[in-house]
């Protein structure tokens, strides 16, 4: 009889899962031998929890399938907690399992135990514990169909060392997930109206339409380019701007246009004044959450005939109306509305045309990269134009926190096949694993991670799992000696007390080097033509950047 381990692993692949990563450990000895014997999942050891898991979410954004991530229990799921915040923050399907004690140990306060309900309470959107094997198959079945339903997210489920190796008599059950939810006729009809008559709209695209096209994610691969098909064509037949949520610039072509930038840190007041002129706004799958909304300041609610019309878009009704009163609430599927929507006849008012001129005159301001030579190093934008320049069309770019990820949401023109894998969450440690994820989901593709300093020394270490997989990945690495985005923060508040934001580096081109690969210094922009080789050639890479910590001070500051 297969045993608890076996049937988890079993329905797994039935859903088409094909890709697990892990940091192995005993109590779920039983579920890696289960894999070991499993020939259609590969499961990538790690060399972190917390790297395991980043991969996993990064997987599970170019699939649209729940990335999956296998920890020991006590310590392992301490460090893979951060998948779970990212995960949640992101809005990405993600099942975290844990090997827990034995059964009999559980809430004794045994070596390693944690009460998993309490400790993902609050960032998990479910989180189960098997304490027969009986229940294992059910309960993966559920984990599953909760982590995709609705906003999808992480869930968690932990499972006793030996429950895991137990006989389980209990079938697979299918997977049931239901099906996209579309607005009724009469909401259609309604929105059509509200778009028709608006003179000022703008469609805030969001997580909803970062998402395969097809249930059963074939388009996945790919990184569900038919909603983001689905929205540039509801775009153009509309005449809508689209403005996307923050860290997604990859949902709509940026060269576009109808594009009229993203909501993020510290948009152009400039910008933010046009936007505050919208008279409708269409919150297409999205939460509407603090930083996208400007500081919970837009859209502006309507009182009289000031304000903003709001129709808010989302899948789970949790998120409708609780901040944002909403001329028109929808807890709908955001693909599923534009098609709900092909049956209404487009239309715009004559002044839409240069609402829409305006809103795209300023993002391409913004766009506009200074020059300038600083004594300390390379501006980091310059690089990212080179990026720009260099990334073929089917890019993957994946990106870790910090200051020299800024000029690749607001310099750089990102165009769908292309993919920017940034962390809503704001997690350090997330560039480099996410970049082996991609790279191991696409090798065909050219795939470019980019990390600073503090990222590179948390999980930077995770290269090894791509060099050791053959897995042509270029790794880009901003060093300047500070964690520049804090620096920033710190100088603007408490100008000239540097407290708590030097790093003293190793030699960063050594620790390159020891991952065997190709090493490319680039110290100005005489380097230049080396960095572009280096993206240009076959096979993995490391670049390593000296940045210009000056150029991104407050500007009397850097010119001290």
């Amino acid at each position: 009889m297969p045993t608890a381990a076996e049937r988890l692993v079993e329905f797994l692949a039935r859903q088409g899962i094909d890709r697990a990563f892990c940091v192995p450990g005993e109590s779920y000895i039983a579920l890696l031998d289960a894999l070991h014997a499993h020939d259609r999942i590969d499961l990538v050891t790690c060399r972190s929890e917390g790297g395991a898991g980043f991969m996993a979410v990064a997987d599970g954004k170019l699939t649209g399938r729940p990335g999956i991530v296998l920890v020991s229990r006590g310590p392992g799921a301490c460090n893979a907690s951060i998948a779970v915040h990212t995960a949640e923050q992101d809005a990405v399907p993600l099942i975290l399992l844990i090997g827990q004690v034995e059964k009999r140990d559980l809430r004794r306060n045994a070596f390693q135990e944690i009460d998993y309900a309490s400790m993902f309470r609050g960032v998990a959107k479910w989180i189960g514990e098997a304490t027969e094997p009986d229940q294992v198959p059910e309960m993966i079945t559920r984990a599953h169909a909760m982590a995709m339903g609705g906003v999808p997210g992480p869930v968690v489920l932990s499972l006793p060392e030996d429950v895991l190796a137990m006989a389980c008599a209990a079938p697979v059950p299918p997977a049931t997930l239901p099906s996209p939810l579309p607005p009724s006729p009469a909401d259609a009809a309604r929105l059509a109206a509200l778009l028709r008559a608006a003179e000022r709209p703008i469609l805030l695209a969001g997580h909803g339409l970062d998402t395969p096209g097809h249930p059963d994610g074939a388009e996945g691969q790919g990184g569900g380019q038919g909603h983001r098909a689905a929205l540039r064509a509801f775009a153009e037949a509309w005449s809508l701007p689209v403005a996307v949520s923050f860290r997604r610039q990859d949902l709509f072509p940026n060269d576009h246009p109808l594009y009229a930038g993203d909501l993020g840190l510290r948009n152009p007041d400039a910008q933010r004044a046009a936007f505050a002129e919208a008279d409708l706004v269409l919150a297409l799958g999205t939460r509407l959450t603090d930083i996208t909304t400007q500081g919970w300041s837009w859209p502006a609610p309507r009182n009289g005939e000031k304000g903003q019309r709001l129709v808010h878009v989302c899948a789970d009704p949790r998120f409708l109306g609780w901040l944002f009163p909403a001329e028109l609430a929808l807890a709908a599927d955001a693909g599923a509305t534009i098609a709900a929507l092909a049956a209404e006849a487009p239309g715009a008012p004559p002044g839409r045309a240069a609402w829409n001129a305006r809103l795209r005159a300023l993002q391409v301001a913004d766009m506009q990269v200074a020059t300038g030579r600083w004594p300390d190093g390379v501006a980091f934008a310059t690089v990212a134009r080179l990026i720009e320049q260099v990334a073929p069309p089917d890019a993957i770019v994946t990106l870790d926190a910090g200051t020299f990820g800024a000029p690749f949401y607001r310099k750089t023109a990102w165009v769908p096949p292309q993919r920017l894998l940034a962390p809503i969450s704001g997690a350090m440690g997330f560039g480099v694993p996410a970049g082996v994820a991609a790279a191991l989901r696409c090798p065909e593709r050219c795939v470019i991670a980019l990390v600073g300093d503090g990222g590179a020394l948390m999980t930077g270490g995770e290269y090894a799992v791509a060099v050791a997989r053959g897995a042509p990945l270029k790794l880009v690495l901003s060093d300047n000696g500070t964690y520049a985005s804090i620096r920033i923060h710190q100088e603007r508040v408490h100008p000239g007390r540097v407290s708590g934001t030097t790093l003293v580096n190793p030699d960063f081109a050594q620790w390159c080097a020891a991952f065997r690969v190709p090493v490319t210094v680039v110290e100005s922009e005489a380097d230049f033509p080396a960095m572009e080789a280096a993206l240009r050639a076959p096979g993995a890479a490391a670049i390593l950047v000296r940045t210009s910590l000056a150029a991104v001070l407050p500007r009397p500051l850097a010119a001290e």
